[in-house]
């Protein structure tokens, strides 16, 4: 079958797509930046649509020709206010394209929660958007999961962060509630298999792995599998309240806080299997939870997370500083040119490596405390890391910064600021071949916003100065070491 996958640059889209295409099915992606998907190594194999969701015109012409399709897309983290309307235009918005091309069948991953619980805005926009897709002609299968567990996935990390950062745990009242976690590999066989079970059109399942936990025992129970001590834990009444809970979650966690705040809201009800799971599935057959959390940390220790859930979050695009749009503003430029001995590919590998456990090559303890403020004010922060030590992708997160391009052949890297500043901010790198030897081309743009933009650029140029020299002479050196010692690192 020709299949349409919707969110194919997310956390379970960019898992879904190659197992389709293992299977043998012709796949289409869709995707408002078809851009982010260029170097996956499934990119050849795919056809890509431009559509913003929301765009009924751009989503018929790219369902046009699909016998099926998966609805994975959400908006909360972009919308973090005004989400619900957002995803109940785009889900009419598919519904009606769906319907006009004759499409034989919907596959839809949405949320647990029993409706009499007062859901949250969460999880009540996630079964809203069922609902809207099933009041078309096309057939639908909605899966409603909780919490997904595997190597990225949000729930995962943080529960990860909370458990290894904080060796006493401090109990807010959503750590009792109780959840039926799912590994994210079998949440893709079950995808996989609703899209060909006969009978499963036009139903709701609901499914879960076979354990049952509150959140503090999942938490306990990563402890011990992760070689940890079990963590201490203080009942905090204060915590209770969504906002002081969602601030202690963003500041402990990478998550940012327009996503941890309703996922907090979430975590107040009780996410378990109480309907059928989709025939063939037996939730005492599938992974355990301890299972789930061994396999994703191994798929971490050995560099091998195929996406993350900061890849999928992403903000609003801002014009590049050489876009048009910024003729006649005022780009605040640090630029510096280092020539080295190394190979261009040496100096381009050394480039890449930049960020997560490397660091920035220069006055690091300068970067984690410009994270740890960026945390403090409300921004992402550096511990999003990155997916990889050594590859990165467009669209993927990298600390606190975007990956707005990356070109290996042409040696380019191209990373947007997503910390908090009063401003827009690009950090990028070229590497050419000169009559001297091989050129790094390091440069930091900043457009200001308002006077206090200004003053924010000034008063960081004493920092800048040294820092952006000594990141580059760096660079250069690492390349130096690698091409005079080829394997060492």
């Amino acid at each position: 079958m020709r299949i349409l996958v919707t969110g194919a640059t997310g956390y379970v889209g960019g898992r879904l797509v190659p197992r389709l295409l293992e299977r043998g099915h012709e796949v289409r992606c869709m995707s408002r930046d078809p851009n982010r998907l260029r170097l996956d190594p499934w990119r050849a194999r795919v056809e890509l649509a431009a559509a913003d969701a929301t765009d009924t015109d751009a989503v018929h012409a790219a369902a046009r020709g699909c016998d099926a399709a998966y609805y994975l897309v959400h908006t909360m983290a972009e919308s973090p206010d005004s989400f619900p309307e957002v995803d109940r235009r785009a889900a009419a918005a598919f519904r009606d394209a769906a319907a006009r091309v004759g499409m034989k069948r919907i596959v839809y991953l949405g949320g647990l929660g029993s409706a009499g619980d007062r859901l949250s805005r969460h999880l009540t926009s996630r079964q809203e958007v069922g609902a809207i897709l099933a009041s078309g002609p096309t057939p639908v299968t909605e899966l409603r999961a909780a919490v997904i567990i595997g190597s990225g996935s949000i729930s995962f990390e943080m529960i990860r962060h909370l458990t290894e950062i904080l060796p006493i745990m401090l109990r807010p009242r959503w750590l009792k509630s109780r959840c039926q976690p799912i590994a994210i590999r079998d949440v893709l066989a079950i995808l996989i298999a609703a899209l060909d079970e006969e009978g499963a059109e036009d139903h709701v399942y609901d499914i879960g792995g076979p354990d049952i936990l509150t959140y503090q025992q999942m938490m306990q129970e990563y402890a011990e599998v992760a070689g940890l001590r079990r963590r201490l834990v203080i009942p905090m009444p204060v915590l209770a309240s969504t906002r002081l809970s969602a601030y202690f979650v963003g500041m402990s966690t990478p998550l940012p806080k327009n996503v941890v705040r309703p996922l907090i809201e979430s975590l107040r009800n009780d996410v378990v299997v109480t309907r059928q799971s989709p025939p063939g599935f037996d939730p005492d057959g599938l992974a355990g939870y301890r299972v789930a959390v061994k396999r994703a940390l191994e798929t971490i220790s050995h560099d091998e997370v195929e996406t993350r859930w900061s890849d999928a979050v992403t903000h609003p695009a801002a014009p590049l500083p050489t876009d048009p749009v910024w003729s006649g503003a005022k780009v605040q430029a640090d630029r510096r040119v280092v020539v080295s001995s190394a190979s261009s590919e040496d100096v381009f590998w050394a480039v890449s490596r930049i960020g997560g456990d490397v660091g920035y090559y220069a006055l690091n303890w300068a970067w984690r405390l410009r994270g740890w403020f960026d945390r403090l004010i409300g921004g992402v922060g550096l511990r999003r890391g990155r997916r990889h030590p050594e590859e990165l992708r467009p669209g993927e997160a990298l600390d606190f910064f975007r990956v707005v391009d990356v070109d290996p052949v042409r040696h380019r890297l191209l990373l947007q600021a997503e910390m908090k500043v009063p401003g827009t901010a690009w950090l990028g790198w070229s590497v050419d071949e000169s009559d001297e030897g091989t050129r790094l081309i390091q440069s930091a743009r900043f457009v200001p916003r308002g006077l206090f933009g200004r003053l924010y650029w000034w008063s960081l140029l004493p920092f800048h100065g040294p820092i952006f020299r000594l990141m580059s002479r760096r660079i250069v050196r690492v390349a130096e070491r690698r091409h005079q010692a080829p394997g060492v690192h």
